[in-house]
């Protein structure tokens, strides 16, 4: 029997459509409810408290919309409130953590870079990962105030964004770090000119793969993949105009959003 129950996935705003690009390409048949949470946009500069009754709040109105999984499609939320909402909800949640292990496996010279959102680069969840999967390595752990939100509107190329990155790529570079992690879902829209910055020697690490590997997996274990269908609706709680034209820049095809009050 094919699931037709949709997959819910959320972030604060457009980061998550990274992930969301990514489960596209493994999960082509399936249905998908995205919402970006933009009336309280960044997550980075909130706290556990507040993380914990957004994402609340938003797992609750999925789910009464019949979501099968719910993809905590943000390094933020996951690191702050993926535990409170597993035991809170029965539905399967899938996190996206920042990316060590992989990076300290490919690290050659046993340096690696983490960019994240301040909250996440402070969380105990990432110093947690760090001291499991990175023993041996030095990491320059980088919180990036400021840069989740020039993604957010869009700005890729201006001035500001140029800023931002040299500003928190410098000690990566000066550290000589050979693999860097992109510890927040908007940056992968950055990846061109971080490599740029950094040198095309540098491996650059995110999660999108791994989280749609791990839905996968999921729904093929509960016996729950759907085969007939391959819809997407995207929602916000901000400006539906404005999500619509970045979110259309970002993913380079045409996206109507709907404006949702959670």
């Amino acid at each position: 029997m094919s699931d037709k129950r949709p997959i819910g996935v959320f972030d604060s705003g457009v980061g998550g459509l990274s992930i969301l690009k990514e489960l596209h390409k493994l999960l082509p048949k399936e249905n998908f409810i995205f919402i970006a949470d933009q009336a309280n946009v960044p997550y980075g500069e909130k706290s556990q408290s507040q993380l914990c009754r957004l994402t609340s709040n938003i797992s609750d109105f999925l789910i009464k919309n019949d979501a099968k999984l719910i993809v905590v499609a943000c390094n933020t939320a996951t690191c702050n409130s993926i535990g409170f909402l597993r035991k809170k909800f029965a539905v399967p949640f899938v996190g996206t953590v920042p990316a060590i292990k992989t990076a300290a496996e490919k690290t050659r010279n046993k340096c690696v870079g983490i960019i994240s959102t301040p909250s996440t680069s402070e969380s105990g969840y990432l110093s947690d990962l760090i001291s499991d999967h990175a023993q041996g390595v030095k990491v320059i752990n980088m919180g990036c105030f400021g840069l989740e939100n020039v993604v957010e509107k869009g700005d890729l190329n201006s001035k500001e964004t140029e800023l931002l990155l040299k500003k928190f790529l410098q000690p990566i570079k000066t550290a000589k770090a050979d693999a860097i992690v992109l510890g927040c879902t908007h940056y992968p829209f950055l990846k061109t000119k971080i490599k740029a910055k950094l040198g095309s020697n540098v491996k650059i690490v995110d999660s999108g793969k791994a989280v749609a590997k791990r839905t996968l997996s999921i729904l093929e274990d509960s016996d729950s993949l759907n085969t007939e269908g391959g819809n997407s609706y995207y929602l916000t709680t901000g400006d539906s105009k404005i999500f619509s034209n970045v979110a259309s820049t970002l993913m380079r095809k045409t996206i109507s959003a709907e404006h949702i009050n959670i």
